[in-house]
């Protein structure tokens, strides 16, 4: 049985079971889901991935969780914390990073948001973050919008080239959030 990492008022964030692999890949590895994040991946891209993420929560104790809707136990994504280890990400390797990916029939519901807010949650008070960074593309609205429904800030001075995509996912912009800033920041949640 997978360990709960966190639950919300609809979700649970949870540690990563035998079969979730194999059901993330089929539901989230879709042209719209991957549409910024380098494209779809086969097998053995999506594999390496996994492996990463399992590394982070041994290495670290923190990962890109599961997130499940409470209500039926749906697999809708994944959200959590892992450290920046992007190519060209210079002084931010090894900061802390907030992430999340959703299956297209969850986005527009407020499921990342809530996820997110549990996550930096995490970051903050069992993970004693003293930040937490977000990285996306300057295309990727949907995402920087919930950076800043987060209260993040948007830190150009942080941006950098990832050598392994084209023009159109360059630059990776990058936001962040102070531990002080929590969870005045967090609005409404």
């Amino acid at each position: 049985m997978a360990s709960i990492v966190a639950t919300t008022d609809r979700l649970v964030l949870r540690e990563w079971r035998d079969g979730d692999s194999d059901a993330f890949y089929a539901a989230l590895n879709t042209p719209a889901v991957m549409r910024w994040l380098g494209g779809v991946q086969d097998r053995a891209t999506w594999d390496a991935a996994k492996a990463r993420l399992d590394g982070y929560q041994r290495d670290y104790g923190h990962t890109f969780w599961i997130v499940e809707r409470r209500s039926d136990g749906e697999l809708l994504g994944f959200c959590g914390l892992k450290r920046v280890n992007a190519p060209g990400a210079g002084p931010l390797t090894g900061e802390f990073e907030i992430g999340w990916r959703l299956r297209e029939s969850a986005w527009g519901q407020g499921y990342a948001r809530e996820a997110a807010t549990a996550a930096l949650d995490l970051a903050f008070t069992r993970f004693a973050a003293p930040h937490v960074v977000a990285l996306t593309v300057p295309g990727n609205a949907g995402s920087w919008r919930l950076m800043e429904g987060l209260g993040m800030t948007r830190r150009p001075d942080l941006d950098y080239e990832d050598p392994r995509f084209g023009a159109d996912l360059n630059p990776t912009i990058v936001y962040r959030l102070d531990a002080a800033e929590w969870p005045a920041s967090a609005g409404d949640r």
